[in-house]
Order: C-alpha cells, then sequence, then structure tokens
C-alpha cells in the first residue's frame, strides 16, 4: 500500500498545469491556463535596442511575444507578423505600446513569398528601416508512425517553418545591409540535436533550420550582418495545448533536468543578447534555454 501511495505522488509530482486542449493551430495565449509570462515585472532595459526596427514572426504570443516585449523595453520598435490570432496580436500591441515604443501588427500567412516581401515592405514604409529579423513562427503536427505523415502535413511544416525563413531573409537583406551590424535570430529547437519519434517531420526542420544560420552566418560575416539561432526546450507556449492532449499538456516538461517547462521570457532574454552589441563577437551560433538537457552540436 505504500509503494502505491509514493507511486501516486511521483505521478502527482509530474502535474505542471491543468490538463486543458486547443482543438485548432495555432493556439490562442489568451485561453491559456496559466497564461505563459512574457517579461518578469522587474526586468529592467538599459537600452541595448535603442533606435533599432525588429521584425518578428510569431510574435502575437508565446516566445513570439516575449522577444516584442523585451525588445520594446530595450528601446527597438517592432512589427509582430502572425497567422490569424489576432486577439493575442492586438495584446501584444498594447504590451509594446506600454513600453512607449511602436509595434506594426502584419496579418498573413508567411508560407507565401509574395506576403514576406509585402512584410518587409509595410515595415520599411512605416519604419524607414530594419534592423533585426527575427525567425520564430512554426507549427509542429505529432503523428505516431511514420507514414502518417501527409504529403500535405509535410510540406505545410517545411513551408511554414524553414520556406519562410528564406523568403524573409531574401526580401530583408537590401535593407539590413544598410545597417552594419543588424542581425539575424532563427528559432530552432531541441529536437534538432536529440530528435524526437513523434515529431520527425517538425525536427527535421529544426534541424535544417541549424544548418541554414551557420551557412547563411558565414555568407553573410563579410557584410557585417551577424546570424544566430536559439533553440528552445520545453516552453509553456499556445504551440503545446494546441498539439498535444491534457496528459502530455499537464506534464510537460517535468521531464528536464529542471523538473518544469519554461516560459517564454526565459528565452526572450537570449534573443535580446543575440540581437545587441553584447553579441558582437557571436554569429554562427546557437544559443539552448532548454532546461538542462546536455546538447552536443
Amino acid at each position: 500500500m505504500a509503494n502505491k501511495s509514493k507511486g501516486n505522488a511521483k505521478a502527482t509530482d509530474r502535474l505542471q498545469r491543468p490538463p486543458q486542449k486547443q482543438n485548432r493551430q495555432p493556439g490562442m495565449q489568451h485561453e491559456m491556463k496559466p497564461s505563459p509570462r512574457s517579461i518578469r515585472d522587474h526586468y529592467r532595459g538599459s537600452g541595448k535596442l535603442d533606435g533599432k526596427v525588429a521584425i518578428i514572426t510569431g510574435g502575437d504570443s508565446g516566445i513570439g511575444r516575449s522577444v516584442a516585449v523585451m525588445f520594446a523595453r530595450e528601446g527597438a520598435d517592432v512589427a509582430v507578423v502572425y497567422l490569424n490570432e489576432t486577439q493575442d496580436a492586438e495584446k501584444t500591441s498594447q504590451l509594446v505600446d506600454a513600453e512607449s515604443r511602436k509595434c506594426l501588427l502584419i496579418k498573413g500567412d508567411i508560407g507565401k513569398p509574395a506576403f514576406c516581401n509585402s512584410v518587409i515592405d509595410k515595415t520599411v514604409e512605416t519604419f524607414g528601416r530594419i534592423d533585426v529579423l527575427v525567425n520564430n513562427a512554426a507549427e509542429q503536427h505529432p503523428q505516431d508512425e511514420v507514414d502518417e505523415i501527409s504529403e500535405q502535413q509535410l510540406l505545410a511544416t517545411f513551408r511554414t517553418n524553414v520556406f519562410s525563413m528564406f523568403y524573409l531573409t531574401q526580401a530583408a537583406l537590401p535593407y539590413l545591409k544598410q545597417n552594419p551590424g543588424s542581425t539575424i535570430i532563427n528559432t530552432t529547437s531541441v529536437t534538432a540535436y536529440r530528435g524526437s519519434p513523434g515529431l520527425i517531420d517538425y525536427s527535421a526542420t529544426k534541424g535544417a533550420i541549424v544548418s541554414f544560420t551557420r551557412s547563411l552566418s558565414q555568407k553573410l560575416a563579410s557584410e557585417s550582418i551577424r546570424v544566430n539561432a536559439v533553440a528552445p526546450g520545453p516552453i509553456w507556449t499556445p504551440l503545446i495545448p494546441a498539439t498535444f492532449d491534457e496528459q502530455k499538456v499537464s506534464e510537460f516538461g517535468s521531464d528536464a533536468p529542471l523538473g518544469r517547462a519554461g516560459q517564454p521570457d526565459e528565452c526572450g532574454s537570449c534573443f535580446v543578447f543575440l540581437a545587441s552589441e553584447d553579441a558582437s563577437y557571436m554569429t554562427g551560433q546557437v544559443l539552448h534555454p532548454n532546461g538542462g538537457e546536455i546538447i552536443n552540436g
């Protein structure tokens, strides 16, 4: 009986949050319980990004929202690109406005080259320049078996996660080249390094992003454009309840060495560092806010 109680206690200890499920993708941050933390109240900006303009895909929620708000607190104006999560995007805009910075909301599908071109055009029309491109948006669709990954799913995942980075980078480069010291920051994942049997296509895109980051960094070094990436581990974002079942969501992150899922702002500070002069001698590198998992890349 004692052993059974001990087992139940361990199972209870794995619970990180109330079980929940959103039956659509992208997920919505305003429906999550508890709500992900975008920025710590005591986080103090120090002008690291004063006068900069940043484009952030997937900036409506999760890690992207955290990056937008932190960039704003550091002095940057931001263009937030999102698919259709208007309520979340408007909340991000309000948070940026509260930092006395400007936020441009751009709605559309980054998997389409024409839309990516329009993102760059609208940003330049509004702010007159681009200093930082954050390729963060992604989608994932868990499948138990390889043959369950349809051609449609495969194309959609690569189009959003990888192709969009090419489209946006190609369109942004003429403007980034005008500002020596400009940066590109890509969001990859811990799955690029250790794999994930239920997220094979998603993991493949994240591995491609690592290679894209390394190759592009070498190509653009002579232009004084730095290219780096961030590889989050289990982070509490709308992607989680939108793609996993209630039980997995409730336990999400419990197997990390630190014993919990991370918060978006525990990744957002990595983007601030890479976008600022603090990282002026870093390019082609990946930061790993993953709760303690040892990565050899």
